[in-house]
């Protein structure tokens, strides 16, 4: 049954929407296709109605099928337009916990077989190839290939303290390679003992979640944990805050686990990395599952403040009320042309701050937004946080 795929709590929960349309208002799909029908006072009320629906007199008449052929369809296509960002979950007056109902309610719609049809590709992909790109996951650690000086184990021993979870984008966008190559680099200057799971890297599972397949993701997860015991690793690095999240709220509480923020603040305490001067202006994008989603605003911060030279002009929009940069949620996948719209927003506001580069840290963020800005000629650089990091090492002038 349908039901099941949500908790108790979360049935409670919606009857507890007011109506007061605040997610409305910070919405920033609503926003960029200017349609209250991806809102999330819409989506509650909708949901509401089928529920009723399921459980009440018209079944009894109609059945299951008429309720998938009338309602589940076009409502589907509103719940998948969606980043996942959290914004209206962290607005709500009522304290609803619209992201995990927005899971659910997406697992839902997979199980009433009324979803997108690129959901298939993306469950596909990660039960064939364990990444969400369908690429060789025995080529997941190539771009150490790419390196200057990269040493003959390619960053693959058989035993070390800590582990470095590259992530899918990372792995595989060539945009996004040069965050890990920057990662290993900071590592492996700072002498920290790690290690790359290689082809025994799989996908975190994240992706699952937002596709409505998060009865799939215990293959995933299991892996992966038997992967990092065989290295003998206590610590776990992720540079994707949505693996951070993940292996956060979804995997068991084995391992110490850091956002990469969080490992270059401690190796920044212990002197184990010191920055030289860098002249620059930047503003700092918060991505949405390591800010809101993980709650950590101050690591990254903490980071670009201690590099002389370089000078912070945060975003009218900032930690908690960040604006999303329209490449959560699988949204690229379903609707590209409303993330790139979403995106156009995110450029805009930081174009706004007179800032010479956009500084975040995660890459599906450093995607998004340098794809976006490529295309249209904006003039700002965006760059991951480690690369922030690797630049200051490196310059002496």
């Amino acid at each position: 049954m349908p039901q099941t795929d949500y908790t108790i709590f979360e049935i409670l929960q919606m009857d507890a929407c007011t109506g007061c349309s605040l997610c409305v208002d910070v919405c920033p799909a609503v926003s960029a296709a200017e349609d209250g029908k991806l809102s999330g006072v819409y989506r509650i009320n909708e949901l509401r109605r089928i529920m009723r629906f399921r459980t009440g007199l018209l079944q009894k008449f109609f059945g299951k099928k008429a309720l998938s052929q009338e309602l589940l369809k076009p409502f589907s296509d509103t719940v998948f337009a969606c980043t996942l960002c959290g914004r209206c979950q962290q607005v709500c007056p009522s304290g609803i916990h619209m992201k995990d109902l927005w899971l659910s309610l997406r697992q839902d719609l997979v199980h009433s077989q009324a979803y997108p049809k690129k959901v298939d590709m993306i469950g596909e992909n990660l039960a064939g190839s364990h990444n969400v790109f369908d690429e060789d996951n025995q080529e997941r650690a190539e771009w150490v290939e790419d390196m200057p000086d990269a040493p003959d184990h390619g960053f693959i021993k058989d035993k070390a303290d800590v582990i470095y979870f590259t992530g899918c984008v990372s792995a595989y966008f060539p945009m996004a390679q040069t965050i890990p190559m920057a990662l290993a680099e900071i590592l492996n200057e700072a002498h920290v003992d790690f290690t790359l799971l290689g082809e025994e890297e799989w996908c975190c599972g994240f992706p699952l979640l937002g596709a409505g397949l998060r009865d799939q993701t215990k293959n995933l997860i299991d892996h992966n944990l038997e992967a990092v015991r065989a290295k003998g690793a206590r610590k776990i690095i992720f540079s994707c805050p949505s693996c951070y999240q993940m292996w956060r709220e979804h995997y068991p509480e084995e391992f110490e686990i850091y956002h990469v923020t969080q490992f270059l603040n401690e190796l920044m305490a212990s002197g184990q990395i010191t920055f030289n001067e860098l002249p620059l202006t930047v503003t700092y994008h918060d991505p949405c599952d390591l800010g809101r989603g993980s709650c950590e605003y101050e690591a990254p911060r903490q980071i670009i403040r201690s590099i002389p030279g370089v000078k912070l002009v945060e975003l009218a929009h900032n930690r908690e009320n960040c604006l999303c940069c329209g490449g959560g949620g699988n949204l690229e996948m379903i609707d590209a042309g409303l993330s790139s719209d979403i995106a156009k927003a995110k450029i805009d506001e930081a174009l706004q701050t007179g800032a010479q580069t956009i500084v975040t840290a995660c890459q599906q963020c450093v995607r998004t937004m340098t794809t976006y800005a490529r295309r249209n000629k904006a003039a700002i650089e965006v760059m991951d946080i480690t690369q922030l990091v690797q630049k200051a090492l490196n310059n002496n002038e």
